[in-house]
């Protein structure tokens, strides 16, 4: 049960034990708690690991753990916290307790606790960090738009003689890319073909959001072609990203090929994409192509929002077609959607 994540099985079967006048034991209570972990019911967990004193049951390193994994896949990383200060000095926690804590804290974006007390603690207790350390520690960092120290973790795991793996680095290069490094990133993307490991489609969108957000259009067209040429399909966020740089780069063609490429792909268009590609049009005085655009959304039940209509009405009062900007403004108005000042 536990192992299939069963858990109201287990728990039934934790219940009969009791009906039965079988006594449950610390496996029997463990098995239950990382069933009720896998199952994504920390309440539950915290609940079954309270009842053991009352059971007469001895509380465990392996009990304490898995109640605080389950904390950490429930986004809890308050009472993880909590069970970790519990843990008696005799019950030291190990490798896997400070991971699981960790990473409680990384989905909780409370990246400084990671830094501050729990990578300190570790030291302190002479627990050397692992790979699943250092990945989910970059990854609170990256949460926190802390991309100077998300790389001093990856370098300072390099001086341990631990290899990064691919999930280190694409918190890494999303690290970079939230903290508009985009040299950066692609510097870690070409890191990681060095070492040999394969980027996957999460580092590529990544490096192309960073190269999006720095204006090199160019760089994230040749990224969603390697992407191809690797066999990564690029996602509707990839897509959008590629879009928005062109955009940015006044590369209207390539943006409106770009959006022709993934339709071709089976992909949907969000509002993210449309917007970004009417933003290209409306950069390259194609008012046209930006009305049509607008009317595509509506025709796929995609409802404009405001950065869309300004970028259409800019559109249309840069092809001198106020007749379709005052239009424009008035379907705003009837969305309840407010007017900029732009």
């Amino acid at each position: 049960c536990e192992k299939g994540g069963q858990w109201q099985l287990a728990l039934n079967l934790l219940s009969l034990m009791s009906d039965a006048k079988v006594f449950p034991s610390e496996f029997s209570f463990g098995a239950a708690i990382s069933a009720c972990e896998k199952g994504g019911e920390w309440q539950i967990a915290l609940n079954l690991l309270s009842k053991m004193p009352a059971a007469t049951v001895s509380l465990s390193a392996i009990t304490y753990n898995a109640a605080i994994s389950a904390c950490e896949k429930g986004g809890q990383w308050q009472h993880a916290l909590n069970l970790l200060s519990e843990m008696p000095d005799t019950m030291p926690p190990d490798m896997i307790t400070f991971n699981a804590a960790i990473s409680a804290c990384e989905k909780g974006g409370q990246w400084q606790l990671v830094l501050t007390e729990l990578l300190p603690e570790m030291k302190n207790r002479r627990l050397s960090p692992n790979v699943i350390t250092y990945s989910a520690s970059i990854s609170a960092c990256e949460k926190g738009l802390q991309w100077q120290q998300a790389l001093q973790l990856l370098t300072g795991m390099k001086g341990y003689g631990l290899a990064p793996d691919v999930i280190t680095y694409s918190a890494s290069i999303s690290a970079c890319e939230k903290g508009g490094q985009w040299q950066f990133a692609l510097q870690l993307l070409a890191e990681m073909n060095i070492c040999g490991l394969s980027p996957d489609a999460i580092a590529y969108s990544a490096s192309i959001s960073a190269c999006e957000k720095g204006g090199q259009w160019q760089q994230a067209l040749k990224l969603l072609a390697e992407m191809k040429d690797r066999g990564l399909p690029p996602d509707v966020i990839a897509y959008s990203a590629g879009i928005s740089a062109c955009e940015k780069g006044f590369q209207w063609q390539q943006a409106l090929q770009l959006l022709a490429d993934m339709k071709d792909c089976g992909l949907s268009p969000d509002v993210n994409t449309y917007s970004a590609s009417i933003r290209a049009c409306e950069k390259g005085f194609q008012w046209q192509q930006a009305v049509q655009l607008l009317a595509e959304m509506k025709d796929c039940r995609i409802p404009p929002n405001v950065i869309t209509y300004n970028a259409s009405i800019s559109a249309c009062e840069k092809g001198l077609q106020w007749r379709q900007a005052l239009r424009h403004l008035a379907e705003m108005k009837d969305s309840v959607l407010l007017p900029s000042v732009i």
